[in-house]
């Protein structure tokens, strides 16, 4: 069962903390990133980012790939150079992944 989990759409949650005089950089970084990815690495779909309302420097972004395997072959691949900026920028508090069973969303 878990080979077929590993050919189902995944969403990646990623718990960021940035510094309050980092965060109008922090995102900007995060757009040109994530677009990047989106358009240069086979499975991925692009992601989303979230601000906490009650403390602005929480941050998660929330990655579309089309499988766990795809996901799995960019961090091995690329050792992401392209979220290396980020990290330069923000702590990665932790990372989720989810098997996408349903979106609603339009």
């Amino acid at each position: 069962m878990s080979g077929q989990n590993n050919n189902k759409m995944i969403r990646i949650i990623y718990n960021w903390k940035v510094e309050p005089e980092k965060l109008e950089i922090f995102i900007e970084t995060w757009k040109k990133t994530t677009n990047q990815i989106h358009e240069e690495v086979e499975g991925a779909r692009g992601s989303f980012m979230l601000q906490n309302d009650k403390d602005a420097t929480e941050i998660k972004t929330i990655a579309r790939w089309d499988s766990l395997n795809h996901w799995k072959k960019f961090w091995q691949d690329s050792k992401p150079s392209q979220m290396r900026s980020m990290h330069d920028l923000g702590e990665r508090v932790s990372v989720e992944i989810f098997r996408e069973v349903g979106d609603f969303t339009r």
